[in-house]
Formats: structure tokens, C-alpha cells, sequence
């Protein structure tokens, strides 16, 4: 009985909602995955298409790692990242590497703690990607040096392409000057 009720209503469902609902059913992290998924359409091109790199003002870094520096601030308050914090500090001293010049200390401490973070921000990434994929919410290959190809490796960097339902977060970030069929000239 429930069941029938809930298809009754998802049939008028927006496409936004419909994007929601698949999301939940194929994430183990949905709101992570949304995140990503949004951030992911804020780059892409017309086709849906984002990356290999991203081109912020005269710097450009690959995708992933403009992914996970965008997304380490949502759990900067995490308990386990303040711990992670004191871990760094501590090793530092143990080994000598720590400056005696606060500044610097603190800098070297950001730097690595960054560094550790984006390690263990690719591996959420690339897990919370492969549930996309498998939900025909995203398509992954790589390109770069020679050949752009399905695999990793050979100096290739990933793209990311929004596909099925997930277009439709493509709309939210077109620019609105804009109006079909108008060509712009500069």
C-alpha cells in the first residue's frame, strides 16, 4: 500500500527531485555525492564535460584536486581532522621539521596537513564517483599526454562528464545573459 502511494507521487516528481532520489538510492554518502555532483556542474562545459583541469583566474590545477580542496572545508570542524591536525604537529617534532619560527611552523604544518588531507579526500572522491557512475549519473575517462583513454596513468587526468538525470544541474549554472542562438563576440 505504501508503495503504491509513494510511485503515485514520484511520477510528478521535478527533475531536480528526480536527481535527489536517485542520488539517495545510489550513495552511501548522498549528500556528498550532490556536493560533488554540483561542484562538478559549477565547471562543466555546455556538453556537461569537466576537466581535465581547472582554470581559476591565471591558475590551473587538475580536477580531482580542485574537487577535494573545494569539498575539505565541509568537515573542518570534524573531530577526527582536529586530531589528525595534533598527529602532524607531534611527527613534526619528532623528526626535527618543525621550524622554530612560528609562522613558518604554522605554515609547514597547513601544508602538510593539507597534503595528508587531499590523499584521503581522492580516495572519498573516487568512491563517491564510482556510485555515480554505476547510477548513469556520471561518465569518467581520461586524457592528457598522447591518447585519452578509460584508464588511468600515462600522464592522463580524469574527466568528468554529467550525464542522464544529472544534467539537469547543468541549467542551474548556465549564464543567464545569454539566450539560444545568440553567438557571443568579443
Amino acid at each position: 500500500m505504501f508503495q503504491a502511494t509513494f510511485q503515485s507521487t514520484a511520477v510528478g516528481k521535478s527533475h531536480m527531485a528526480a536527481l535527489l532520489d536517485t542520488v539517495a538510492q545510489a550513495s552511501t554518502r548522498p549528500r556528498y555525492a550532490f556536493m560533488l555532483l554540483s561542484l562538478i556542474a559549477e565547471v562543466a562545459d555546455g556538453d556537461g564535460k569537466a576537466g581535465p583541469f581547472v582554470r581559476r583566474g591565471n591558475h590551473a590545477e587538475t580536477l580531482r584536486d580542485w574537487l577535494c580542496d573545494s569539498l575539505t572545508p565541509m568537515a573542518g570542524r570534524d573531530p577526527r581532522r582536529i586530531a589528525l591536525a595534533e598527529r602532524v604537529r607531534d611527527e613534526l617534532e619528532r623528526k626535527g621539521r618543525l621550524a622554530r619560527d612560528p609562522a613558518e611552523a604554522a605554515l609547514l604544518l597547513q601544508q602538510e596537513v593539507r597534503d595528508r588531507i587531499r590523499v584521503s579526500g581522492k580516495a572519498n572522491l573516487s568512491r563517491a564517483v564510482s556510485e555515480l557512475v554505476r547510477a548513469g549519473l556520471l561518465r569518467r575517462h581520461y586524457a592528457g599526454y598522447r591518447v585519452d583513454h578509460q584508464n588511468r596513468g600515462g600522464h592522463r587526468h580524469v574527466v568528468y562528464t554529467l550525464i542522464g538525470q544529472a544534467r539537469c544541474l547543468l541549467q542551474r549554472h548556465a549564464p543567464k545573459d545569454r539566450r539560444q542562438g545568440e553567438l557571443a563576440f568579443n
